[in-house]
């Protein structure tokens, strides 16, 4: 991958981020109920946000 794709890449990464998941209320509350390990998991696994990001992070590598 070019340095140029992937520093586009990393923009949208942080833009998804900033735009839905820095207070995201779910994620606050399992972490809440069931702690910061299921939390993490559902992001990655049942989260649609989640689930782009790791899209992304399958160009990356």
């Amino acid at each position: 991958m070019k340095e140029a794709e992937r520093k586009v890449v990393l923009e949208n990464v942080e833009s998804i981020i900033g735009i839905y998941c820095d207070g995201c209320f779910l994620h606050r509350q399992i972490k809440q109920e069931k702690g910061r390990r299921q939390a993490h998991r559902f992001c990655i696994s049942q989260c649609t946000v989640g689930e782009k990001l790791k899209e992304y992070g399958g160009k990356l590598s």
